[in-house]
């Protein structure tokens, strides 16, 4: 298998990869507290020493009353949780990788199994579901909120910023014509009148870092809450979605899908990821059971995935139909999985079993 294309350094702006490969974030819950600890560098660490080219953090709330939906998900705000992401980057760096903090807001969410509940209630950008409208107020303090924690990122030696920005979550809500009914200005009829909130949080964060940190944002048709929804239905609605991300300073789309090879609308072959880059110019991140047979619904399902060829990655890359390529659950099991597709070492690959889950590997 000549995986060349995949092991090209790649260059925009603060990034500088070895390769194409990211790691890509996932919601770890062992920072107790909010704090991320020793066990929490070395697992990072690790992914850096196995050759991830950027490694993209698990979600890490801003300083928001309620922007957290599990108390061991860690913070990105307080002293002694930036002092364990502190030691989280200079283990990274340190190992010769590259690593964006994922900032997160989670928005209205269900209660939490283990009946645990923040200070406050929930908000989002209408009072859907198990929370509160926002008002301009709570709206202002968490664009400050999101350029803080880019500040501190930058500040810390993180080489960029991810935005999440999919799946359900308070930017995604701002997004969906379901979960945001508001009639000012964050508001709208339209996906594109509905990014308003996002161009405001990404132009505070451009301000907060300066043109020449890279930008991420995380990207999703899909949601937790419903694998076939759509943001937008058309290339057209997705260009109209996109584009004032893109002008407001984002770099990168990280177009998050459950399938890879699935193309996005009908009558072309792109994936999300295409269609971004091909409306938008912009660099963009693929994502989606890469190297397993299942996609995310399977953990759900308490259902374990087998390892998969890269053939099909592999021609979609050389076509240059996306940039950077994510992998969740091969490098969630071996930090090393990076290395072992390097050397054409796939005999040595892994599947998924849902038991990783309960431990850092």
């Amino acid at each position: 298998m000549n995986t060349t294309s995949l092991f090209r350094p790649f260059h925009l702006k603060s990034l500088h990869t070895k390769n194409r490969f990211v790691m890509s974030a996932m919601t770890r819950s062992f920072s107790p507290g909010g704090i991320p600890t020793a066990d929490v560098a070395s697992y990072y660490k690790r992914r850096a020493e196995g050759e991830v080219g950027l490694i993209i953090s698990e979600g890490t709330v801003i300083d928001r009353p309620s922007s957290s939906k599990d108390p061991n998900v860690p913070k990105f705000y307080s002293e002694t949780s930036l002092a364990g992401w502190q030691q989280v980057i200079n283990s990274v760096l340190a190992a010769g990788g590259q690593m964006a903090p994922q900032l997160w807001h989670a928005g209205i969410q269900d209660a939490s199994p283990s009946g645990w509940q923040p200070p406050v209630p929930f908000e989002g950008p209408s009072g859907v579901g198990n929370g509160r409208a926002m008002t301009d107020a709570d709206i202002a303090d968490t664009i400050a909120a999101f350029g803080r924690a880019a500040a501190h990122a930058k500040q810390m030696g993180f080489n960029s910023i991810e935005v999440q920005g999919a799946h359900g979550y308070l930017i995604d809500q701002f997004f969906g014509e379901d979960t945001n009914t508001r009639t000012d200005i964050f508001g709208g009829k339209t996906l594109a009148a509905r990014t308003h909130f996002a161009v405001e949080v990404i132009k505070e964060i451009r301000k907060q870092v300066g043109e020449d940190f890279a930008l991420i944002i995380r990207i999703s048709q899909w949601r937790f809450t419903d694998y076939h929804h759509k943001q937008a239905k058309t290339p057209q609605e997705l260009e109209s979605w996109l584009t004032p991300l893109a002008d407001a300073g984002i770099d990168i789309f990280h177009c998050s899908t459950r399938r890879f090879w699935e193309p996005e609308f009908h009558g072309s072959d792109l994936n999300l990821a295409g269609w971004a880059k091909k409306v938008t110019g912009k660099a963009t991140i693929t994502v989606g059971s890469v190297g397993l047979d299942k996609d995310i619904t399977s953990v759900y399902a308490g259902e374990n995935s087998s390892p998969a060829a890269l053939d099909e990655l592999l021609r979609r890359m050389d076509n240059n139909e996306f940039d950077l390529v994510a992998v969740g659950r091969s490098i969630l099991t071996d930090p090393y999985w990076v290395q072992k597709v390097k050397e054409n070492r796939m005999d040595e690959w892994q599947g998924f079993n849902r038991e990783v889950l309960s431990k850092l590997v």
